[in-house]
């Protein structure tokens, strides 16, 4: 907790002293998540916690149908809404969301937000609760798990009001041991206003 409370801090003091950063028009994210930035995620997704867990649920959900998934789907976003989040609870508990929640404390504001998912697209961890369970129709998961354990998907970058930080999301495959054989997809929601402000960054 207070890892997180002070990368917090961070976060907020790095987005004070760039207030040249909030720009009207979007940085390019492609250009500043480089293959740097991209090999430090490879680094702490190449754990045996992501790979285990991962492994693990694609066991569980192994033959899972659409009817399924839709009604997993349809849980998360209900009990997003309750006070009772058995799925919620059960997934923000896990071993991989502690250790990602725990990658993101590290990274001192430099994430936003992180979350693995299996190979149908369901998440298995992540470091806050996204606003649905199922990613396998989004571009996160399209452009990155059936493409092969080298795929890079880097989005649009977009605005958030509320931190006052352009923010992109860079999407990647999960894949075994021997890095051959894709078992899920992981999101990473890089604050690039952080980045800019880390490499000296005040252009436009």
């Amino acid at each position: 907790m207070r890892a997180q409370t002070f990368g917090l801090f961070m976060l907020a003091a790095g987005v004070a002293a760039a207030p040249a950063l909030a720009q009207s028009s979007p940085p390019r994210a492609d250009l500043l998540i480089d293959d740097a930035v991209i090999a430090e995620v490879r680094s702490w997704l190449d754990q045996e916690i992501v790979r285990l867990s991962v492994k693990s649920q694609n066991e569980r959900y192994a033959g899972i149908d659409a009817a399924r998934i839709t009604g997993l789907d349809d849980a998360w976003r209900a009990e997003r809404e309750a006070s009772d989040k058995p799925l919620i609870a059960a997934t923000l508990s896990s071993p991989l969301s502690v250790y990602l929640t725990r990658v993101q404390a590290r990274a001192l504001g430099l994430y936003v937000e992180v979350f693995v998912t299996d190979a149908n697209g369901l998440n298995v961890g992540q470091s806050s609760i996204t606003s649905d369970y199922w990613q396998g129709d989004e571009a996160k998961f399209t452009e990155t798990f059936p493409k092969g354990p080298a795929a890079v998907f880097i989005d649009e970058p977009e605005w958030d009001e509320e931190l006052k930080i352009w923010r992109a999301q860079l999407n990647l495959t999960v894949t075994d041991a021997a890095g051959t054989t894709p078992i899920g997809a992981a999101t990473v929601e890089i604050n690039l206003t952080e980045l800019m402000r880390r490499d000296g960054f005040v252009g436009g």
